[in-house]
């Protein structure tokens, strides 16, 4: 049986690294931002309880991530998996787990 549980750790570790070697001049809040994001994601994918609170009040689920500005919330809110790698890169499966379900409900 293939180790998905550790395929899953390198697969996010990979992916907070390349969201953590941004070039220094970028602005402290954008990475904080994406650190955010991110921890956002990993939530959802390990939390169905955070993951119901998503879908009921995305508003009140994210509310203790005052760090994230509104797009972000949005984003995240709506599952916009654009917008979010766009400004993360490709994610991981787990990561984009949340994405992917969200969207789903849309139909």
């Amino acid at each position: 049986m293939p180790d998905t549980l550790g395929q899953n750790a390198e697969d996010t570790k990979e992916t907070l690294d390349q969201a953590n070697c941004a070039s220094n001049d970028v602005p402290r809040e954008d990475l904080t931002g994406k650190s955010e994001i991110l921890s956002v994601l990993a939530r959802a994918a390990d939390e169905p309880e955070f993951k119901s609170r998503l879908v009921e009040n995305p508003d009140e689920a994210l509310k203790e991530y005052y760090t994230l500005t509104q797009e972000q919330k949005m984003a995240l809110a709506s599952g916009d998996i654009q917008k979010i790698e766009s400004w993360l890169g490709t994610l991981d499966k787990r990561l984009v787990s949340w994405l992917l379900y969200r969207l789903g409900q849309d139909k």
